[in-house]
């Protein structure tokens, strides 16, 4: 099934952190549109309608359809901004995105077959030295995901970009930098067991022999001060 994303969206006048303020109270979100040799163009979308489609991994790098008025334009997610401690956004940067220029952008990476690989099986652990990976291409060539199969994977192996199955429109641009940039994804490694140092219980009767030691300097003082 073919995901889509829409956001609706008002152009707005008002700029700066005053104007930004009231229209989050109104349930708004401030956004700036640029890209596409057009002008930028500061927007308002709707908080909720933006945190629904934030429900989906897609949606940050899927091709996005902003609906201003009668006309719409597609766009990509740039930049997000969420508050600090609230669940809410308090900016966004869209980047307009054309059907015949490449667009350089992030791709996630998705990993399957770890409940089956060997090296798992065996005791050992997976390390995602990788989340995503810069790419190029068309819009319309653009995955919503890499999918990386660790099904075969035994413990000491890794997997780099260069194992990678993407489709020949798609660039891998750390790749494509050339040699010594075909980065590690994911390894699978040996458990590593921490030994913690056990303090030496003391023998039976040293304890009892050395509090009468203490005790035996104690009243030789007493005494002495007599």
């Amino acid at each position: 099934m073919t995901i889509s994303f829409e956001l609706n969206a008002e152009p707005r006048s008002d700029t700066g952190k005053g104007a930004s303020r009231r229209m989050r109270h109104t349930g708004k979100v401030p956004a700036i549109l640029y890209g596409g040799g057009q002008d930028p163009e500061s927007l308002a979308l709707f908080h909720n309608e933006i945190i629904r489609n934030l429900e989906h991994e897609a949606f940050y790098s899927h091709i996005l359809t902003i609906k201003i008025g009668k006309s719409k334009t597609q766009a990509i997610l740039r930049d997000l901004q969420r508050h600090p401690s609230k669940p809410s956004i308090l900016h966004m940067d869209l980047q307009r995105v054309s059907a015949s220029e490449k667009l350089k952008t992030h791709a996630p990476l998705h990993f399957v077959g770890e409940d089956t690989s060997p090296g798992v099986k065996a005791g050992g652990l997976v390390s995602h030295d990788l989340t995503e990976v810069q790419i190029e291409c068309l819009p319309k060539d653009l995955p919503a995901y890499i999918e990386v199969d660790i099904s075969g994977m035994e413990i000491g192996d890794a997997l780099h970009l260069s194992d990678l199955k993407v489709a020949e429109e798609v660039t891998l641009l750390d790749l494509a930098r050339g040699e010594g940039h075909d980065l590690a994804v994911v390894s699978v490694h040996v458990k590593r067991v921490v030994e913690e140092e056990v303090e030496e219980a003391p023998a039976e009767g040293e304890d009892a022999a050395e509090g009468g030691e203490e005790a035996g300097d104690a009243g030789d003082g007493e005494k002495s001060d007599g």
